[in-house]
């Protein structure tokens, strides 16, 4: 059918936030954090298809002890069409314990909210 399976847009989530959380954390988080998923929403709001160049944008909606939810939207560039919306709830884990550990105030400010 050339559409894009709902499958690739799963990793597509999972991989812009991996390149964010690569992007932005000092090289002492990568170090001591990492993240696992724990619930991904995902809303579909039109198909991609094959050849369709696509915008991906993400952003951190809201933080909690040792959660955060992070948005992923993606649109398609020809027509700016929003193709697909997700929600995803990731649990922090500390590195040395692997164990959920609370979000600190650097990652906050490295990572500010867009709540819009």
């Amino acid at each position: 059918m050339n559409h894009v399976n709902n499958v690739v847009y799963l990793q597509w989530v999972q991989d812009v936030s991996e390149a964010h959380w690569m992007a932005v954390a000092t090289p002492h988080i990568l170090e001591k954090y990492y993240w696992v998923a724990l619930r991904h929403e995902i809303d579909y709001k039109s198909q991609a298809y094959l050849g369709d160049e696509l915008l991906v944008k993400t952003h951190l909606k809201e933080y909690g002890g040792v959660r955060s939810k992070r948005a992923v939207q993606i649109y398609r560039k020809a027509d700016n069409q929003l193709i697909m919306e997700s929600l995803t709830t990731w649990i922090l884990m500390s590195a040395s314990t692997n164990k959920p550990t609370r979000i600190s105030e650097e990652m906050i400010q490295l990572f500010p909210l867009i709540t819009s």
